[in-house]
């Protein structure tokens, strides 16, 4: 009976600290930004809402975010420890070339701003490739 208990509990507790991870989500600011000679596109989510600016003084066009993909919007970034972003290693350097648009990904969690070394567009580093790959894909941005 004690078993069951400590696992109920182990449960609970569980999912109450990841519910309250991801209400500290509501606070924190993503942005990703790609750019190159042509090309520009601006990412800033922020709490369930998107904007999306995809050329240089464009409109900025304002999107809510489903439940589903802010869920695992939020599961994806709290995988991630955001003090680490400029540690990662950049797995390319097409971007020196003009190769590839420039990458960089800046969160502003807990009051702090972290940031990522730039990298390639479409080829972040692979601690948040999928955090990257999910931020593209929830904006509907063709690589």
């Amino acid at each position: 009976m004690k078993t069951i208990t400590f696992i109920f509990l182990s449960l609970f507790i569980a999912k109450g600290c990841s519910q309250q991870q991801k209400e500290e989500m509501k606070n924190t600011s993503i942005e990703y930004q790609a750019m190159s000679r042509g090309f520009y596109l601006n990412i800033v989510i922020k709490d369930k809402e998107l904007v999306v600016v995809k050329e240089r003084d464009g409109k900025p066009e304002l999107r809510k975010i489903s439940s589903s993909d802010w869920n695992e919007l939020s599961d994806l970034f709290l995988k991630i420890k955001p003090e680490d972003l400029s540690k990662f290693k950049v797995p390319s350097e097409n971007r020196f070339v003009d190769a590839a648009a420039i990458g960089n990904l800046r969160v502003i969690y807990e009051g702090k701003l972290y940031e990522s070394e730039s990298f390639d567009h479409g080829n972040p580093p692979k601690e948040i490739k999928n955090l990257v790959n999910k931020i593209i894909s929830i904006a509907k941005i063709e690589r």
